[in-house]
Parts: structure tokens; C-alpha cells; sequence
């Protein structure tokens, strides 16, 4: 029996559906009898819901219907047959579809021709399930108001999940700060944001950035559907409506409501950011208004990724010659497809680089850098190469290509510096890589120790590290020894440089720094002799040497009344490995009297190059006996940026050479007095040296300086006198 309203529910089979063409809502038919799915595609013939057709699949058992689910993941709905194969092989279906192919969205309505077999309220209570009817109770009204509801709860759903990944996808992006990638990243979680904005799918969707000051045109950095393959392509590859409406978007730097929808998204720099869509309804007003919030607060995230990204190209690009640096190196020595077997790595000296500089001016230098650069580039060409000092170059490649003879033939002519032809050597060090186990900081060590020999030794010629080489070169027997007598006899000793709270230019503590004065009176820089203590082992006496006087120092500090300062330690990362630092850090603050609150490790973003996970564990510990952690030097390091949010550091501190950029360009302290309160960390600018950079971090929020601007490191017996006199104000 059929009654007036399931007539209702038939059009003519040629009549063409109305609305918009669109892709149909996928319907699973799964059911063992051939009749029921010819009476069910009778039945839904010609009907749409939400002005979208229905496509219909068939599958006539359960293992069918799973491989068909595996297949098309975008199935909305399952009339499901409850008893097939076997009498309960539909609940096996949907056990299966929820946890083994891990479908949430799929909505099924169990249709069962013998209900006896799963009682429907345990069915209902036990199932991820929209609906269980008997075949009976399945008019053609009953069936399309059933399929009329799942199909509006599998729409939301979706619309849901794709919020949601779109979500991820921008704090993914943001925080993991890759370059291209995470700019590529961050771009397609905006256009997966914005078709579910607007309620659209993805298709036909781009993000486009802007052209830089080389004249870069703009290009495509994330793009969906059909045009997903003109991603990085330039912006003039797209048709050209759409080109055009970019184009024109990017240069009125505003949204464009016409013929498709073209967002703007204003950042910081010069470089603008629009997107694009293919519009398939007419904007309402309130539409806009969403949309111009929504491109406000997206332009934020953009400018934080560009500005990452910026910093991270830092990282890893030689300013100069725009290749790769030392870090890129270290990079590429970490990665086991660069250190094979048949590879070598050379590390090329320019003999009496700084005397041409010296004589020739600067500019001449750069010029001559370029060219060997050129010519380096030119004949081996399958090498990659970095430059890694000014004047230090290295290639990694194929054996065959780097060879002492290849690299000294390649000095052997002129270098072409405008019109003036220029003699150049290069010495040269050369490590083979096979078999080799070492870590890529040890091959580049071995290279530095061949290069020093043969300059010594050869100026001008190439030579192959060797055990033997490595061994006599690693005895620097004198300067430790030296180093050694100094401890003994207490030639090293401790200064104190002030650290300047920049919200009330009072001191808020000092950070201690271990000197060197020779039997001679010659003062002995730290960069020389930190090194020689940490691989000779030496450090740990001495780390703990520093720990001690700088609490001891604190502690008469407060008995005098100082009780708010706090003490800044620099510790290395071989102080860190050992097992018993924690238990020795904390029983010399015991023994001296001052909070672990009071004291602030220091560590370089470096440390975290290698081992991560311990330095993790082991600053943890540290955190949890009250210390505080301060990373230091950061952004001259070689470490993921994206691992900082993992690190428990309570302050960051801002490399002096970020510091001496801010009068032409202020972005980077910017972004890391942002990124560090974003952490919830202090943040201290080191190499303070003006008030015009003192006035700049103040108005960046930044927390602390220090620096010459207030005072060199001094000596304990002048930090009374120091803490009663006003700081300068800059």
C-alpha cells in the first residue's frame, strides 16, 4: 500500500534536477536480496536533498560493502540490511566501519526484514547508528525523511571535521615554523577555514602571495581541487579571469567582491597575501563583514609565519652570496643520504683573504667571494656548497669530483673581479666518509683539523684527514695544560655584569662570567679556552667552580639587603650530561644559603642540536627544584625553532647581533619578544649599547638588557657601589 504522500515523492525520469549542479550525497544500498535494491532505486529516483542529488552505490554483503566504504571515503549514507551472510552481519559492518576503518561521519539506518534478530533498543543503545526501521515501515515518505536527517547530520559532522583540520592545520603551521612548507601549510588550513565559512567545498580555492623586492612574480602557495597543481607556479599560469582578480586584489591591497570572491590579507611587510574562490551563491552582507573579520585575523597568523620563515632563512642562508651557511652544513652532515659511503667533504680556506680585504676595500672582497663562488658552482656543479665562514667554503659530493687535484686546478687561474684578474690559493682540508660513524660535527671537526695542519704545513695545497692527523692535532697539549696551572692557582675568576629591569630601570640581577688572566697579565678570551675546558674534560671542575662563587656572591649580595636579585650561570652541555649535576646543583645552594629561585642556568639554543629528548628530561628536573633555565644567544643557533615550545626555559635572551639590526630593521627582536611571551618566558636583550635601542625594546615589551649601555662586567668588591647608584637611563 502506498499512500498520496509517497507519490508525491516521484518526478518524471526525464526531468533534469534543479538547483546548482553538484556532486550527489553518496548512498550505500547494502543488502543480500536483488529486490530490494531495485524497489529502493525506485523508490529514490530523481529525489535531491539540499538541493543535491542522490548517487547510489550497491554492495550485497558485508565484506563488499567495507571494500566499497575503503574505496569511496566519502559515502554519507547506509541503508543497511541487518541479517545477510549471517544473522548478524550488518552490526558486524558497523562494528567494523566505526573501529577498524575508523569512520565516524557514515551514518547507517538498519533496515531488517526479521527484527527479532537485534532488538531495536539494545541495537540503538549499543550502535553508532541514525535509524533501525523494519523493511515495512520503510514507505517512500518514511525513507526520505530517514535519509533527509542523516544526511544533515553527516553535513555537519563534516563541516566539523573539516573546521577542525583546518584548525590544526593553521596551529600546525604556526608553531612548527618550517620555511616553504610552513607558509604552504599555514595557507591551505586558511582556504580549508574559509570553505567551511562560507559552506562551500574546497574547489577552486588559492592562496596567492605577492612578489618580493628582486622582482620575484607573484605565485600560488596553497590551491585546491582543480587547481591544486599550480601549486609554487606563478600567479600569471592561472586562467585569466582569475589571474587577473588576483592580480588586481594584490595591487589595490583590498578584497574584491565580483565574478569570485578575492580576499586580502594585509601583513607587515610589502608583501600581500589574497586568496580566491569561486563563488557558487551571491555574498550577502553579513557574508562580507565575516569575511573581512576573517582576513584580519588570519593576516596576523601570516605575518608570523613570514616572519619565522624570514628568521629561519636567516638561519640557514649566507647573507652574502645567498647560499647555504654553516647550519644548512650541519644539516646536510646529519642526514645519512649526504654522508654515504663514496662521499666527500672539503673545507676550502682562501689564503690571505683578509689582507685583500684589508687592502682592497670590502667591496672588493665581496666581488672576489662571488667569483669563487661562481667557479666553484660552475665545475661541480653535483657538489652541494656552503659558505661557512668569510672566507671558508665547503663541498660535499661524489668522491670522484672532489679531489685535492680538482680543488687546487681550480685555483690555478685568475679570478675575474671586474676588470682586474686576481691570484687566489685556497688550502684545503678533506674528509672521505666512508664508513664513517661519526656525527656531522665531528666530520666538520676533522676537516678543521686537516685544514689547520695543512696551512701550517702546505699553504695552498689540499690534503685527506687521517686517524694519525686527527689524533696529534686533538693534542694541544700546552694551552691545557695551561688552562690546567690556571685553575690550580686560581688565575680564572669571576665578573658580574649587571642585568637592567626595562620596565624600571632597576637592577634586577647580574649574570657571572669566568675570566682568564695569564701568568703573564694577559687577559685569555673565553672563546678560546671554554672549548679547550669542555673537550678536555676540565669544564666539570670548573662548572662547578663557577656555580659555587656566583652563590656565594649572590649570598653576601643578600645579606646586605639585596633579596630581589637573581644570579645567571652559564652551564655547558657537558656539565648537563653528567649524573650527578642535578644532585650537585642542588647541594651547592644549600651550602651557600640562596633559593634555587634566586639562580638562572643559562644554555645556547645549540645544546639542543643533539640529544633532545635527554636535554629535555634533564632541564625538567632542574625546573622542578625551582631554577630557572635561560636560553641564550637565540637565533644563532643551529636547532629546529620548532623545538623550542618543547624546552621548559623561563627566559629567553636575544643575541646581541638582533640587537645591533633593530635601527634598520626590528622585526626579528619583534618576533622573538613575541614568540618568547607567547611561551610565557621572560625575555633579555644582550649587547645593549644606546638608549635608541634601550627606548626600542622598551617600546617592544621586552623585559630586561644588559649591555655596555649600563655597565661592563665588574668586579664583586664594585657591586655595592653599583646597586646604590641609579642605573643609567638611557
Amino acid at each position: 500500500m502506498t499512500s498520496a504522500d509517497d507519490l508525491l515523492l516521484f518526478v518524471d525520469e526525464d526531468q533534469s534536477p534543479s538547483g546548482n549542479p553538484q556532486a550527489g550525497w553518496l548512498v550505500l544500498i547494502v543488502d543480500d536480496d536483488p529486490d530490494v535494491h531495485q524497489a529502493t532505486e525506485l523508490a529514490l529516483r530523481g529525489l535531491q536533498i539540499e538541493q543535491r542529488p542522490l548517487q547510489l552505490l550497491h554492495a550485497h554483503s558485508g565484506a563488499e560493502a567495507a571494500r566499497l566504504l575503503q574505496q569511496n571515503p566519502d559515502i554519507a549514507v547506509l541503508l543497511l540490511d541487518v541479517v545477510m551472510e549471517s544473522d548478524d552481519a550488518g552490526l558486524q559492518l558497523v562494528q567494523r566501519i566505526r573501529h577498524e576503518l575508523n569512520n565516524p561521519l557514515v551514518r547507517i539506518i538498519l533496515r531488517t526484514g526479521q527484527p527479532g534478530y537485534a532488538p531495536e533498543m539494545n541495537t540503538i543503545r549499543d550502535y553508532d547508528i541514525n535509524d533501525y526501521k523494519t523493511k515495512s515501515e520503510l514507505t517512500r515518505t518514511r525513507l526520505f525523511t530517514s535519509l533527509t536527517t542523516a544526511i544533515r547530520t553527516y553535513r555537519q559532522m563534516r563541516e566539523q571535521a573539516e573546521m577542525r583540520r583546518g584548525l590544526e592545520t593553521v596551529v600546525s603551521a604556526s608553531t612548527e615554523l618550517t620555511r616553504l612548507q610552513g607558509m604552504q601549510r599555514f595557507a591551505d588550513g586558511v582556504v580549508r577555514q574559509l570553505s567551511v565559512l562560507l559552506g562551500v567545498s574546497p574547489e577552486g580555492l588559492i592562496c596567492a602571495e605577492d612578489g618580493d623586492d628582486s622582482g620575484a612574480p607573484a605565485r600560488v602557495i596553497a590551491a585546491a581541487g582543480h587547481f591544486g597543481h599550480l601549486v609554487n607556479e606563478p600567479l600569471h599560469h592561472l586562467p585569466a579571469p582569475v589571474h587577473q582578480l588576483l592580480s588586481r586584489c594584490l595591487q589595490q591591497r583590498s578584497s574584491l567582491f565580483e565574478q569570485g570572491l578575492a580576499l586580502y590579507f594585509p601583513t607587515n611587510t610589502q608583501r600581500g597575501l589574497a586568496a580566491y574562490l569561486e563563488l557558487q551563491r551571491p555574498l550577502q552582507e553579513t557574508d562580507q563583514h565575516l569575511l573581512q573579520v576573517f582576513c584580519s585575523s588570519m593576516s596576523a597568523g601570516f605575518d608570523n609565519v613570514m616572519l619565522y620563515s624570514r628568521m629561519n632563512e636567516q638561519t640557514y642562508t649566507d647573507p652574502l652570496l645567498h647560499i647555504p651557511n654553516m647550519n644548512q652544513l650541519l644539516e646536510w652532515l646529519r642526514d645519512p643520504q649526504q654522508v654515504r659511503d663514496g662521499r666527500t667533504l672539503a673545507i676550502l680556506d682562501l689564503d690571505d683573504f683578509a689582507a685583500i680585504n684589508d687592502t682592497l676595500g670590502h667591496s672588493f672582497g665581496d666581488e672576489l667571494l662571488q667569483a669563487v663562488y661562481q667557479r666553484l658552482q660552475q665545475h661541480l656543479a653535483d657538489c652541494l656548497l656552503a659558505r661557512i665562514g668569510s672566507d671558508i667554503f665547503a663541498l660535499l659530493g661524489p668522491e670522484e669530483h672532489i679531489t685535492p687535484e680538482i680543488l687546487t686546478e681550480l685555483f690555478s687561474s685568475a679570478f675575474p673581479v671586474g676588470q682586474q684578474p686576481v691570484r687566489l690559493s685556497a688550502t684545503s682540508g678533506l674528509v672521505q666518509l666512508n664508513g664513517r660513524c661519526a656525527n656531522g660535527s665531528e666530520i666538520l671537526k676533522d676537516a678543521h683539523l686537516v685544514l689547520k695542519q695543512t696551512k701550517l704545513t702546505q699553504r695552498g695545497s689540499a690534503n685527506y684527514f687521517s686517524p694519525k692527523l686527527g689524533q696529534q692535532a686533538r693534542e694541544r697539549m700546552r694551552l691545557m695544560t695551561a688552562l690546567r696551572e690556571a685553575f690550580n692557582q686560581t688565575q680564572l675568576f669571576l665578573m658580574y655584569q649587571p642585568k637592567i629591569d626595562l620596565r624600571n630601570g632597576k637592577t634586577s640581577g647580574f649574570e657571572a662570567l669566568l675570566r682568564w688572566r695569564n701568568n703573564e697579565g694577559d687577559m685569555i678570551p673565553p672563546d678560546r679556552f671554554i672549548p679547550l675546558a669542555e673537550k678536555s674534560g676540565l669544564i666539570i671542575a670548573l662548572g662547578y667552580f663557577v656555580l659555587r662563587q656566583a652563590c656565594a656572591c649572590l649570598f653576601r649580595l643578600r645579606q646586605q639587603g639585596h633579596n630581589n636579585l637573581t644570579m645567571a650561570i652559564n652551564v655547558s652541555q657537558v656539565q648537563l650530561r653528567e649524573t650527578d649535576f642535578t644532585e650537585q646543583l642542588q647541594q651547592i645552594v644549600q651550602d651557600s644559603q640562596v633559593p634555587a629561585e634566586a639562580i638562572e642556568l643559562e644554555i645556547t639554543e645549540s645544546v639542543a642540536a643533539e640529544d633532545f629528548n635527554f636535554l629535555v628530561q634533564r632541564l625538567n628536573e632542574i625546573r622542578a627544584l625551582g631554577f630557572g633555565i635561560a636560553i641564550d644567544d637565540f637565533g644563532t643557533g643551529f636547532s629546529s625553532l620548532g623545538v623550542l615550545r618543547h624546552l621548559p626555559a623561563t627566559r629567553l635572551k636575544i643575541d646581541r647581533v638582533f640587537i645591533n639590526e633593530m635601527h634598520s630593521d626590528d622585526s626579528i627582536a619583534r618576533m622573538v619578544i613575541s614568540l618568547g611571551h607567547s611561551l610565557a618566558m621572560q625575555i633579555t636583550a644582550e649587547g645593549v649599547e644606546t638608549s635608541e635601542q634601550q627606548q626600542k625594546l622598551q617600546q617592544l615589551g621586552c623585559d630586561e638588557g644588559q649591555g655596555w649601555l649600563y655597565a661592563p662586567a665588574l668586579p664583586e668588591k664594585e657591586l655595592p657601589d653599583w646597586l646604590v647608584t641609579p642605573a643609567p637611563a638611557g
